[in-house]
């Protein structure tokens, strides 16, 4: 599949004549859900080098283009057509980290009458299963604790036993607003001619949406390219990612973050090669570089992405399913245009749309925080963070979006539903500054959004979180409100949620 581009797969080891690998652009793939062009192209384009790259290391390759005459489209018609055609002994295939795929082909097996055989990705630093069987018998799943149960199973950071600097968790030092300094290294970016896949696309009648700038397309979409990524993130940007990770600007896209999530979900880099690398560098140049800005990021991998995951196929199906705080609002028009005279949404959006990315306190605690105050209805906002972002895939969307930002699992992933008024965004970046509303007002034209939003939704679901501890701060201001204020602050909410295109 196109998320499955590890070169460094035991498949590979040897060649072998009598083994055919298929590999197809699927209508299946580009059509469940409305993609960004740059994320179809980054599939494609890493697609095509990969099977080249097979291909020259003496593989036999079947490789089926989007608009070649031969290909059917979908996953049950393609392999079934070319098991026939080479007349095949047995299929096999790599297990897939969608709970739909996995489910396809599981059916397609059982219709074959060939032998069958499933093989691990040889990707994650766990199985499916791991997540599960560690927090058997426990009421709740804490990160945290995950994550320090991968760091002492992978040695990672570990000293005698213990985390390396005297700390499991350096989260407090990663909260920096940046205003300008330290400047910020350019871009690792490439200069691909992207003119032909999209013609391409465009020809087989695919639905995008976003930008494209054809003749500068700029992500990785090889192992060479990856590679070369992360070498630039240890020798430029490691030295500040931790502090500045949480930060936002309207000048910067990327400010110090790796942009490595493609590689890695597409699996043309490995967590476990990412973390080396990223560990190597700091130890080599420890004098330069605070243990803070290394474990922010090795937490994002070997904690957060493996964790992320094992809800996934601990909790799915039904997963997909969940809205506990029954929200059903439309997802408004400028998700979709970026036409907003919130700015923060506006540049966050607006850079969705043409990069297809946002840093994950953009995702959550701007869009996805917006999305939740607003009630949008979950479906809706899993469908649009599912397409844009370059690096979606549904293991690691669905979990962050659903769960984490939505909070429409109840509680699985996360304590306490992440939302914030003004005050959160204006502290972690200058998206506030210069905007149309003002982040210290609450009633008026001209007070933010967010604001009343918030005390809207603690007042609309506080039967929800009653029983929350984390919550019961927030929940005693609110019972202390003024009540006229309250419903005015509810009043405009109101306005907010039935008119948001025109805010």
């Amino acid at each position: 599949m196109g998320d499955q581009l590890n070169r460094h797969h035991s498949w590979f080891n040897e060649v072998n004549d009598e083994i055919t690998y298929l590999m197809a652009e699927m209508r299946q793939e580009t059509n469940y859900v409305k993609h960004h062009i740059q994320k179809v192209v980054a599939f494609f384009m890493a697609m095509r080098n990969f099977s080249s790259e097979l291909q020259e290391n003496g593989h036999n390759v079947i490789y089926l283009k989007i608009n070649d005459g031969e290909n059917p489209q979908e996953l049950p018609k393609i392999i079934t057509k070319f098991l026939q055609e080479i007349e095949a002994e047995k299929f096999e295939y790599q297990l897939p980290d969608e709970h739909r795929l996995d489910e396809q082909l599981t059916k397609i097996c059982k219709n074959l009458d060939i032998e069958t055989e499933a093989f691990d990705t040889e990707h994650f630093c766990t199985d499916r299963e791991e997540l599960k069987r560690f927090f058997k018998g426990k009421k709740q799943l804490v990160m945290e604790n995950f994550y320090r149960h991968m760091r002492k199973k992978h040695d990672i950071m570990m000293v005698n036993g213990q985390p390396d600097g005297g700390k499991w968790n350096f989260d407090q030092s990663n909260r920096k607003k940046w205003a300008g300094n330290p400047e910020i290294p350019h871009e690792r970016g490439f200069r691909k001619d992207a003119t032909q896949i999209v013609s391409e696309i465009e020809k087989a009648g695919i639905k995008t949406f976003g930008s494209i700038n054809n003749e500068q397309f700029s992500w990785p979409t090889s192992r060479t390219d990856a590679l070369s990524v992360l070498n630039h993130f240890c020798k430029k940007l490691l030295v500040h990612f931790g502090d500045y990770q949480d930060a936002m600007h309207t000048d910067e896209k990327f400010l110090f973050h790796s942009r490595l999530s493609f590689a890695m979900n597409s699996k043309m880099l490995s967590p476990k090669e990412v973390i080396k690398k990223v560990l190597d560098h700091y130890y080599e140049n420890t004098a330069d570089i605070h243990i803070s800005q290394v474990e922010g990021f090795v937490r994002q991998i070997l904690g957060w992405r493996e964790f992320m995951r094992g809800v996934y196929w601990k909790e799915m199906p039904h997963y997909a399913k969940l809205n506990e705080l029954e929200n059903h609002n439309p997802l408004p028009d400028f998700f979709w245009t970026g036409k907003t005279k919130m700015n923060c949404l506006k540049h966050a959006i607006g850079q969705s749309l043409e990069k297809a990315y946002a840093h994950h306190i953009q995702r959550l605690m701007v869009i996805g925080n917006f999305a939740l105050l607003a009630q949008v209805d979950p479906d809706e906002v899993d469908g649009w963070y599912l397409g844009v972002y370059i690096d979606a895939i549904e293991w690691v969307e669905i979990t962050n979006t659903r769960g984490m930002s939505q909070y429409a699992d109840g509680g699985i992933i996360a304590t306490k539903p992440y939302v914030s008024s003004a005050n959160y965004i204006n502290k972690m970046g200058n998206y506030c500054k210069g905007c149309h509303y003002s982040h210290t007002k609450k009633l008026g034209s001209g007070a933010c959004p967010f604001n009343a939003l918030y005390w809207n939704f603690l007042e609309e679901k506080k039967d929800h979180f009653k029983d929350n501890q984390r919550m019961a701060m927030m929940l005693n201001l609110l019972e202390k409100k003024d009540k006229s204020e309250l419903s005015d602050l509810r009043q405009r909410a109101r306005e907010i949620i039935e008119n948001p295109d025109t805010f």
